[in-house]
């Protein structure tokens, strides 16, 4: 009797011990899991100064906008240089730079542990004057994948969205096209003079005098079949709002140039767009967008990742930047660019 008595005593020890190392890692994965992933999981407070304006377009900063408006807890933003001193992180947006609207702040005493970010949301074909700022940058933060700090024009979610959504095949128009800068020597001019031999498009923007406004653009391009979401630039990851917001939320089926389709294919909804570079010519192209427009199920068919995916899309300055917040934990603290213009034209 003593005997068992024993062994069930040591079996009871042992349930408990496994209970407990089993509750422990329970709750250690589930607090790693937080602080990893979860903007609200409270650290320490994160100070992050814009330098300047992207664009000279600015947000009011008063409050604690990154939680009021992202649920993200102790990030505080500022746009008053007088804070530098007190700074964990400080950035710059590359144009003003190269314009020489701005200037970096060398004449000040920078704080140790002060990181500064090189901000841009342009291809490298648009970013300049690089050479400077050498040995002074922390961290990159750009719409690359490979950023330290990615901040794509738009990105791709699970759950789908059809119930706010239907394809909507009986449209007036069967092409449209937004275009402000025109430039005859880009890619997508030539595509688009070849393309337009075949297949009509209707070309607004300033361009071709036909500006839109934005509450005119969406309805505008809702009313065509396709749209030619033709990037300026031909870069990796370079998706911008030509897709997220012009065709995606116009419901227009996207005609894509610009990065590969592996690119597309790793940020946009399966199945979502039409790839130039899929055809042989722009004859085949146009063949191609005629049968879509003749065809109902082929119509759809580039519509049926509503019901997997939705699409969230970045147009705030505010919500970027509170990203970094999101992010730091997670960035290197002792890198520094002594190469920026190698990583940016790479």
């Amino acid at each position: 009797m003593r005997t068992s008595g024993s062994q069930a005593f040591l079996l009871l020890l042992l349930l408990l011990i496994f209970l407990s190392s089993l509750l422990y890692y329970i709750f250690l994965d589930q607090t790693l899991y937080l602080q990893k992933y979860h903007p609200a999981v409270p650290q320490r407070n994160i100070s992050i100064l814009l330098w300047h304006w992207p664009f000279g377009h600015s947000y009011r900063l008063d409050g604690d906008k990154c939680l009021e408006m992202y649920n993200i807890r102790r990030c505080f933003l500022t746009d008053n240089i007088s804070a530098f001193s007190t700074a964990d992180v400080v950035v710059f947006h590359h144009q003003e730079l190269r314009g020489g609207l701005s200037s970096l702040p060398l004449h000040l005493d920078r704080p140790a542990s002060q990181h500064w970010v090189w901000l841009s949301m342009e291809p490298p074909v648009n970013n300049a004057n690089l050479t400077p700022l050498t040995g002074l940058f922390n961290w990159t933060m750009s719409y690359r994948r490979d950023a330290d700090i990615s901040i794509p024009y738009g990105k791709t979610m699970l759950r789908g969205d059809e119930l706010s959504f239907k394809a909507v095949p009986n449209r007036s128009c069967l092409v449209s096209w937004v275009v402000s800068r025109y430039q005859p020597h880009q890619a997508r001019a030539g595509v688009y003079q070849s393309l337009k031999k075949y297949i009509p498009i209707e070309v607004y923007g300033k361009w071709n005098k036909k500006p839109l406004s934005n509450k005119k653009l969406l309805p505008t391009i809702s009313k065509c079949i396709f749209y030619l979401s033709f990037e300026n630039s031909e870069a990796k990851d370079y998706i911008s709002e030509k897709l997220w917001r012009n065709a995606f939320q116009a419901g227009a089926i996207p005609v894509v140039l610009g990065p590969s389709r592996a690119d597309y294919e790793a940020l946009a909804p399966p199945g979502s767009f039409i790839h130039v570079a899929d055809f042989k010519s722009t004859a085949d192209l146009a063949a191609h967008l005629k049968h879509v427009a003749a065809d109902r199920w082929a119509y759809e068919e580039y519509f049926q990742w509503h019901h997997t995916h939705r699409i969230k899309t970045y147009t705030d300055w505010r919500e970027r930047l509170c990203q970094i917040c999101v992010q730091f934990p997670s960035l290197p603290a002792n890198r520094v660019y002594q190469d920026l213009e190698s990583w940016v034209n790479s």
